[in-house]
């Protein structure tokens, strides 16, 4: 008997939410995800890394619970979520194919990443606002409506709010636009720009006062660290990234089928070609300096989707989803059956410290035994790890990266002088470490020990030297990551401020 698209797309979104909402609750909160959710429990008009929308999301989330798959939630359900505003929005763009809504929200919802993916990021909030803004972009192309130009631009607003990524959105609509080359359509284009300025107007007012902490991260100190130079091997794991959350029967569609199966609104075929690409060439083009990670092209996933399923056969849209289908449920069994083996099962992998530090952190801090002493980690996931597992805020002692900074905003170290400070480590310090230790304390004790078949390591620490730490590993800090262009207008920065107060943080 055959079934329906529609109750098989309800059926596939029955299981697969029930199946993410399992993984949830199941698997512990990342790093990545503790650091995001320590900006909800200290809310600000900004945060170091991005913009602020995914902080005040979790906030709002966090004055109800602190629950790992509460905190997921608006994640869990957003792959239902995107594939019913699709099934939605698919008719009014091309109603001479309104029967394909079912299969489109089936692609849609079955994507690879959308059938596992429950992890919080700033992608979380960029992905609905894009995918959103998107679909009433398109809708304005039709009869370039101001209204759906409006909602586009709340939308791509929002999508500002949550991380820079968004330019690549708003770039596209400008590539449209020229492509259209309509007066209403530039009116169109300026309704959609005009609602994104109050965002950016915030997001400049604030960082102004905060070090250019955005501008900092984003543009100059995370390209200092990590692949910046030309090479072949980051293009390559581009797009074999490409061929995993698009799967490679999309991609061959695509490449061989060049023109939409029917034409009844070709400007539409244009605009979402324009949305699809744009971006994924942008990011071809970075990834030949710099490594493009999964997340960032999530965003756009939808619309290259979309454009699949505009440009398929009749006959061959049920095998497209047949393959979508066996696919997830192949994630499925796989996701299911690594989740019966013990932590011990990955002992001799690099990674198994950190997994161990991940599902295990309270047993980790009481083999640690801080006591009366200040916790502290040597690296940011830990210690937002920890500190998630642990309800209360763990430091990072030491220079870190230029990554997760934000415990620089959080922690001062002029409070902790003369203090004794446990640090709980993955790793064992070396010759330069343990130097530093000696001279940042009175006295310094080191010892390890195991747990779930990975070592860890204590670094015990009696009367932390705050004068010492400030002439080595803060004026280091000051030089590597907050050496602010004299270009940029400078209304406070919290670090300079903080520790010194007699200086400029200027290069």
């Amino acid at each position: 008997m055959r079934v329906s698209p529609g109750r098989l797309f309800f059926a596939a979104a029955g299981l697969t939410l029930v199946f993410r909402f399992w993984l949830a609750a199941a698997l512990p909160v990342t790093g990545d995800e503790a650091y995001f959710i320590w900006w909800g429990k200290v809310p600000d008009w900004g945060f170091y890394d991005h913009p602020p929308l995914i902080g005040w999301w979790l906030a709002a989330l966090l004055a109800v619970s602190d629950a790992e798959w509460w905190l997921r939630l608006p994640q869990v359900v957003q792959p239902l979520l995107l594939a019913l505003a699709v099934r939605w929005a698919w008719p009014g763009l091309f109603p001479a194919q309104a029967d394909r809504r079912d299969w489109i929200a089936l692609l849609v919802l079955l994507a690879p990443a959308n059938v596992w993916n429950v992890f919080v990021t700033t992608d979380t909030a960029l992905v609905y606002c894009a995918v959103l803004s998107g679909l009433a972009w398109l809708r304005a192309v039709r009869d370039d409506s101001p209204r759906w130009y409006l909602v586009a631009g709340v939308f791509l607003a929002g999508a500002v709010l949550a991380k820079y990524f968004a330019a690549l959105l708003g770039f596209a609509y400008l590539i449209d636009v020229l492509l259209r080359r309509r007066p209403r359509a530039f009116a169109g284009l300026a309704i959609a720009y005009a609602c994104c300025v109050p965002a950016l107007g915030l997001m400049a007012w604030w960082n102004s006062s905060h070090c250019w902490a955005n501008y900092m991260f984003n543009f100059v100190n995370r390209h200092g660290q990590g692949n910046t130079g030309l090479g072949w091997q980051t293009p390559l794991l581009f797009f074999a990234t490409l061929a995993y959350v698009l799967t490679p029967p999309v991609l061959w569609l695509l490449f061989r089928r060049r023109r939409p199966a029917g034409a009844e609104f070709a400007q539409a075929d244009r605009s979402l070609a324009v949305l699809a690409a744009v971006p994924l060439l942008l990011f071809a083009v970075l990834s030949l300096f710099k490594t493009i990670g999964l997340h960032w092209v999530l965003s756009f996933v939808p619309f290259v989707l979309l454009l699949a399923a505009r440009r398929i056969s009749p006959a061959a849209l049920p095998k497209l989803a047949a393959f979508f289908l066996g696919f997830a449920a192949l994630h499925l069994a796989a996701i299911f059956a690594v989740s019966r083996l013990p932590l011990e099962t990955w002992r001799s992998f690099g990674f198994h410290p950190g997994t161990v530090l991940t599902f295990e952190s309270r047993a980790l801090v009481e083999k640690a035994a801080p006591g009366d002493a200040l916790l502290v980690s040597d690296g940011y996931s830990n210690a937002v790890t920890l500190g998630y597992n642990l309800r209360r805020y763990v430091p990072v002692l030491g220079p870190g990266s230029g990554h997760a900074r934000h415990d620089d905003i959080l922690t001062d170290w002029r409070r902790h002088d003369g203090a004794d400070i446990t640090v709980l480590r993955k790793t064992e310090p070396d010759a330069r470490e343990q130097a530093g230790y000696a001279n940042w304390f009175r006295a310094v004790a080191t010892e390890s020990f195991e747990h779930r078949g990975a070592r860890f390591w204590v670094v015990r620490g009696r009367g932390f030297d705050y004068a010492a730490y400030r002439a080595t590993v803060l004026t280091e800090v000051k030089r590597r990551y907050y050496a602010l262009p004299p270009w940029l207008p400078q209304r406070g920065c919290y670090f300079c401020e903080r520790y010194f107060s007699e200086e400029t943080c200027t290069r």
